[in-house]
């Protein structure tokens, strides 16, 4: 019976040496050789540790750029379809682009921002910081620009969408909110005449 317990004590040291050589090894990992910021290193021609950003990376998250969602620089040439499109090639409101930016609004944006523009959509409800409401007058006194860019780029807890629509299809956004807004703020005289006794018959 002695020699067990003998047998058993010395397999437990050994674990616990065992053990104590693993969590060495674990910190070994977490703490691995690195560079201080402005250090020499011999492993460059020039002798600096910190490296050039290669051309056409886009930095992300980094410095100041952290406090913005997209992480975006824009000194730095953005891929294609992240750059936001030329004046020129801003298509037309049509009916069919209106329906169009209906259809791709109510797949990215109404998730927050709701169906009808007022930042009460579902994933607000769960908790999400809601956005300003489309209807509000800083929203209706925004540049199309300004949303283009937005869509594009990010803008506070928003993140990027530059990467899932298309610049086409950011426009026909802008263009839908737009109608979004109108459709708040229209004057009845803008409704053809022979709809507005109806209109004026339904109003409360």
């Amino acid at each position: 019976m002695r020699r067990s317990s003998y047998a058993f004590a010395l397999a437990g040291g050994v674990g616990l040496l065992l053990l104590a050589g693993c969590e060495k090894a674990v910190h070994n990992m977490y703490e691995q050789p690195k560079y201080r910021p402005f250090v020499e290193s011999s492993l460059w021609p020039d002798g600096r540790s910190e490296r050039p950003i290669e051309p056409g990376v886009v930095a992300h998250s980094a410095g100041v750029l952290a406090a913005s969602s997209s992480g975006q620089r824009a000194d730095l040439a953005l891929p294609d379809w992240a750059a936001p499109a030329a004046a020129s090639e801003v298509p037309p409101v049509t009916i069919e682009s209106l329906r169009r930016g209906r259809e791709r609004y109510d797949v990215y944006c109404a998730p927050c921002h709701s169906v009808s523009g007022d930042g009460d959509g579902m994933v607000v409800r769960r908790g999400f910081p809601a956005p300003a409401s489309f209807d509000g007058a800083p929203m209706r006194a925004a540049s199309d620009a300004h949303l283009f860019d937005v869509i594009t780029s990010g803008h506070g807890v928003m993140y990027a969408f530059a990467d899932r629509i298309g610049p086409s299809d950011r426009w026909a956004i802008v263009g839908y909110l737009r109608a979004l807004q109108l459709s708040q703020h229209a004057p009845i005289t803008d409704a053809p005449a022979a709809e507005q006794q109806g209109l004026l018959a339904e109003k409360p």
